[in-house]
């Protein structure tokens, strides 16, 4: 942990947030969060207009429902076990290495989209760069508490994890304007993709001005081992912290529950704005992110002044309600009421994203952290997937469904229940992390 300038987030987050980015430490983190982002943007936005919005391709809910899984369930499932090497390495150089490689990557997935390759084989070889992308935002956010004061990190966290949603918003939106330049065909989908490598390398120049250590392990959890052996013992150790630290196994209960509830709506959107629209409906899907991102945007200021003030437990309980509220308007399948009930779902989804990260961040260890944030990642790609996949079978053509919105109604619900019983009302002191410079 550092030394720097504490303050308190009853100041206000842009206060907060100003004062500590005097951190010479926090400024770079920032700065290869940002690029880091910006890269998934265009990479995924170009990965997706690839698929679902090109006229050389095709797509049905199953087919998208498998798509994902392909991408995001292998990493799901060794993601744990490589969390181990956030634990293990130095932390700098595996977002310097990581992005490079996803640079690399990236390059390889464009060759693999010109050629015409089938759906299955482009989403096969978009996978390691989706295993690249998560080790490097672990990465990121397990060596956070290094180069900030211990006092700040909830206003801090929120801003990073904002402004990188930000980024891939305009990520996104490179993408689209590269696909208006080169065109929405294959060569055109390749074309777009390589934005991503320049960013990808600007990433990890950026991250090689850390100092060695910088960013820690300040010790190796099991330092006598070997990296294989830290790697067969990953998951172990991140479940059993997660099991042992009840903030932490609410936080990810609520965290699961979301993405539950987000990946039904995804496929839903998706059957519904192109049964309602004359084309493929990516107007509706672009208007639908952009109010996500935007009540996204808002969680940051509304965060750490909910966590000040009534804490993670009731923030993340209060969220939940709202969450479980807001998808029962969804059964009116009116657009107006979609545009806002997204802007209020995104606030849920970002405050609840920002309070699991602080826990694990504030509560976790820091030899262990990488391999909780990579349990992180497995519950959130794994419960997404599922869900999607359930909704791809139960989803009427033309979207409208009564059943799955009760069905987000009772996850939300279930989540206010478990975040009741695991959080404790009162959070304990954490153990204190060694101290570093930023």
């Amino acid at each position: 942990m550092v030394s720097g300038p504490a303050s308190d987030t009853k100041h206000g987050t842009a206060r907060v947030f100003l004062r500590a980015m005097r951190l010479p430490g926090l400024r770079r983190l920032l700065a290869v969060r940002l690029a880091s982002q910006l890269t998934d943007g265009v990479f995924q936005a170009g990965l997706f207009g690839a698929i679902l919005f090109n006229p050389e391709r095709h797509a049905d809910p199953l087919a998208i429902a498998g798509g994902l899984a392909v991408l995001l369930l292998p990493y799901s499932v060794i993601g744990p076990f490589a969390g181990a090497l956030l634990d293990h390495w130095d932390r700098r150089a595996v977002l310097v290495v990581a992005n490079t490689l996803r640079a690399l990557l990236v390059g390889l997935v464009s060759v693999v989209i010109a050629t015409g390759a089938p759906d299955t084989a482009v989403l096969i070889s978009a996978l390691i760069v989706t295993g690249a992308s998560r080790f490097v935002a672990s990465g990121m956010s397990a060596g956070l508490p290094h180069v900030a004061p211990r006092e700040v990190i909830v206003a801090i966290n929120a801003v990073f994890v904002t402004l990188g949603a930000g980024m891939l918003a305009v990520g996104a939106g490179i993408a689209a304007g590269l696909r208006l330049i080169f065109g929405s065909d294959n060569t055109g989908s390749a074309t777009t993709e390589l934005g991503a490598v320049v960013l990808a390398l600007l990433a990890a120049a950026i991250a090689r001005g850390f100092h060695p250590r910088q960013l820690g392990p300040d010790h190796a959890d099991d330092p006598g081992s070997s990296v294989t052996h830290a790697v067969v013992v990953g998951l172990w150790h991140g479940l059993r912290e997660v099991i042992h630290t009840p903030t932490v196994a609410a936080a990810l209960s609520a965290i699961g529950m979301h993405r539950l509830v987000f990946g039904i709506n995804t496929l839903t959107l998706l059957v519904f704005s192109r049964a309602i629209s004359k084309g493929d409906g990516l107007e509706i899907i672009a208007a639908v992110g952009s109010a996500t991102a935007a009540g996204a945007l808002l969680a940051a200021i509304t965060t750490p002044l909910a966590v000040e003030r009534v804490g993670r437990r009731t923030t993340l309980m209060i969220s939940l309600i709202l969450g479980a509220l807001i998808e029962l308007c969804l059964l009116t399948y009116s657009l107006p009421v979609i545009y806002i009930a997204a802007v209020a779902l995104g606030l849920v989804g970002q405050t609840v994203k920002l309070c699991g990260d602080v826990a694990m961040q504030c509560d976790i260890r820091d030899w262990v952290r990488g391999q909780v944030f990579s349990v992180q990642d497995a519950t959130f790609n794994v419960a997404y997937v599922c869900a999607i996949t359930v909704a791809a079978l139960t989803v009427p053509g033309d979207g409208r469904t009564v059943l799955l919105p009760l069905v987000g109604t009772v996850l939300y619900l279930l989540g206010i229940v478990s975040v009741r019983m695991l959080h404790p009302a009162a959070v304990p002191v954490p153990p204190q992390l060694p101290a570093t410079t930023g």
